[in-house]
């Protein structure tokens, strides 16, 4: 073949493979991409020649053509039905690979390419964090060979240790992967979540340079004309961001949070680790499965996430300052809007002590420590039952305490929201713990929770019976295990709590860690008991009551005009006999395309099956006029009809894998 015949044939080549394609395409009513469709014309070339010479070996050519008229008559049909043949046997390969490899599973042939690099650094990395794993013991988890070792407190002490050293050594975003994982001890076990909690977030700070690169990019101006004093020094460095203290030109002193530069894609890369090993661990492993690690993962992640984005802080600090029931006596530092990107959030700095590191403060000035674990607790309770957004995460670290004997709230990247149902079901909840009224409480919490086709009521009354028993009465109980134990309640009885609400018991989990090192007497369940039932009476004095009957009212009073009209029609047409009821099936135009598309796959399927019998009859029957010594009209036909039946079987088929 000469330089200026390839390019002809191969132009040839492409095109004819492209029309091959395009024929399978249309005949399975499915889309293809341009690779598919290339993949099903090449398979089409390769075996269509092998089809033709094996229905055409039968007929005899002489230097002229075809021996007769006749005979070309016929090999002509043959070589239809072998083009036919081909297109059938493209057909089944589409099939084939849609039923292992759907169209969307993988990534399209130009993005292999791109991102080749990218899997590649992700690959290392992954082999990277598997080998950490296995260097502190979490291989034999990942395993799945000791599943059975977690059913004793040593066993997930153990695991715990692992998982801590692991993560540990993991880097920055598995160290707060880890952190945030500590909180969940609706899903943990506790001796797991312990050892979490060890996990420490210092990081080596970044060099001034670097971070000064970073504002400038942010704030699109110099340091000097935003600021008039900047502090080089951190206050503080994470693993995410360090904080630096800093003066407004107007004065105020403000602390500025500045993201590490180039955290991001690191995060996304481990994040994206993270997801595969939950997706290992639960298909892999018992523990795993009971744990729902994946579902964990993403929500761990989504909560990383948001974390990266400062202006997401920024808003809660606002949402949280602007709610109707918010303390005078809890200060929250309140955002320079203007100042606050995404990697840069500038707000006001709160002069006071960590509450962890306040015990010294404290004795000093003589501060009332059941009075400050009181305020505190009555903003979180107000928050979450009044305002319905609350701060997350309300440990030691989190909360100030102020030279002038106020509470300050810090970090709000993490928050929880509620609505309005979620909240009242939550107070009645509460209001029904702390009157010991089981029934009160199980339609409280089935209302909290989405509630499966079957529940036994009655044998969840009674266990909800016996956990207030438990937690309610006599010596008061750490509402870490309290709240482990509801979840075991739910758990056994096939309840799923939603995540907000789980947020809320991990909140509430957390601030008694600060609580009670603040006043180791204090009682959270009492005291949590007693002023949500405060909350609800003043929810439901005359004043709220009145208010809320006159806002009913005022809805109610047009439909209220238009009812006796109404009635007096509805009577009227009963008495005349023309009282009927017209119900609409279909009137959902989704409801018409599902049935649509049923109809379809059921009349093809009949239409397929119809013919496949028609053509093993035919094929069978004997007589007829012979086109060849072994193949007589009637069996010509009958292959023909096979090949339309295959054809309207592999549309059905490939419809079915498409949507599966």
């Amino acid at each position: 073949m000469d330089v200026l015949t390839f390019p002809i044939v191969a132009t040839f080549s492409v095109l004819t493979a492209l029309v091959f394609g395009l024929i399978a395409q249309r005949l399975l009513g499915v889309r293809l991409g341009l690779f598919r469709l290339l993949l099903t014309g090449a398979f089409a070339l390769f075996v269509g020649p092998l089809i033709m010479f094996a229905l055409l070996d039968q007929f005899t050519l002489s230097p002229d053509g075809l021996t007769d008229d006749r005979e070309g008559a016929v090999a002509f049909w043959f070589a239809l039905l072998a083009a036919v043949l081909t297109i059938l046997a493209s057909m089944v390969l589409l099939v084939i690979i849609e039923a292992f490899v759907p169209m969307g599973s993988l990534p399209p042939a130009l993005v292999w390419g791109r991102g080749l690099l990218g899997r590649l650094r992700r690959t290392r990395r992954y082999w990277q964090i598997i080998g950490i794993a296995m260097r502190h013991g979490l291989g034999s988890y990942l395993r799945g060979t000791r599943d059975r070792t977690l059913d004793a407190p040593s066993g997930r002490a153990q695991l715990g240790r692992a998982l801590t050293n692991t993560l540990n050594a993991g880097g920055v975003t598995f160290v707060k992967l880890g952190q945030i994982l500590a909180t969940r001890r609706d899903v943990l076990p506790a001796e797991v979540a312990d050892e979490l909690a060890r996990l420490q977030d210092d990081a080596a700070p970044v060099p001034w340079p670097d971070i000064e690169k970073v504002i400038v990019a942010e704030l699109n101006a110099p340091v000097e004309d935003v600021f008039a004093e900047f502090d080089r020094e951190p206050l503080a460095a994470a693993s995410v961001g360090q904080v630096h203290v800093a003066r407004l030109h107007s004065g105020a002193e403000v602390v500025v949070k500045v993201q590490r530069p180039g955290i991001r894609p690191v995060v996304e890369r481990d994040l994206d680790i993270a997801a595969r090993l939950a997706a290992r661990l639960e298909s892999g492993t018992r523990w795993g499965r009971r744990m729902g690690v994946r579902p964990l993962a993403a929500g761990l992640a989504e909560a990383i996430r948001e974390e990266l984005d400062y202006r997401i802080e920024a808003e809660n600090i606002t949402a949280v300052a602007m709610a109707p029931s918010r303390q005078p006596d809890v200060v929250l530092p309140e955002p320079h809007l203007a100042l606050c990107t995404e990697r840069v959030l500038v707000m006001d700095r709160l002069q006071g002590t960590p509450l962890n590191r306040a015990d010294v403060v404290i004795r000093q000035h003589d501060f009332d420590r059941d009075a400050l674990a009181t305020t505190l607790l009555d903003c979180l309770l107000r928050q979450i039952v009044l305002d319905g957004i609350f701060h997350a995460d309300p440990h030691g670290g989190n909360i100030f305490l102020l030279d002038d004997g106020r509470l300050g709230l810090l970090d709000f990247g993490s928050v929880g929201r509620l609505d309005g149902a979620l909240r009242d079901a939550l107070q009645r909840l509460l209001v029904g713990v702390d009157r010991g009224d089981p029934l009160a409480v199980s339609d409280a919490l089935l209302e909290l929770v989405p509630r499966p086709d079957e529940i036994d009521q009655q044998r969840l009354e009674r266990d909800l019976g016996r956990f207030m028993a438990r937690h309610t009465s006599g010596t008061p109980s750490t509402g870490v295990r309290m709240f482990g134990d509801l979840f075991r309640v739910v758990a056994d009885h096939g309840l799923a709590i939603p995540p907000e609400i789980a947020a809320v018991f991990r909140a509430l989990a957390t601030a008694e860690g600060t609580l009670t090192r603040l006043t180791p007497r204090f009682d959270l369940i009492g005291s949590a008991r007693s002023l949500a039932s405060g909350y609800v009476e003043e929810q439901y004095g005359p004043e709220h009551l009145k208010r809320a009957v006159t806002e009913e009212l005022a809805a109610l009073l047009p439909i209220l005009r238009r009812l006796p009209r109404r009635v007096e029609r509805i009577a009227s047409a009963a008495e005349h006999g023309r009282l009927g009821i017209n119900i609409r099936l279909l009137a959902d135009e989704r409801d018409r395309a599902v049935l649509t598309t049923m109809l379809h796959e059921v009349l093809l399927t009949f239409l397929a099956a119809t013919t496949g019998i028609m053509a093993v009859l035919l094929i069978g029957t004997g007589g007829g006029p012979q086109l060849t010594d072994d193949v007589g009209l009637y069996e010509l036909i009958g292959y023909n009809m096979l090949v339309i039946s295959a054809i309207l079987a592999l549309r059905v088929l490939a419809q079915i894998f498409r949507r599966g």
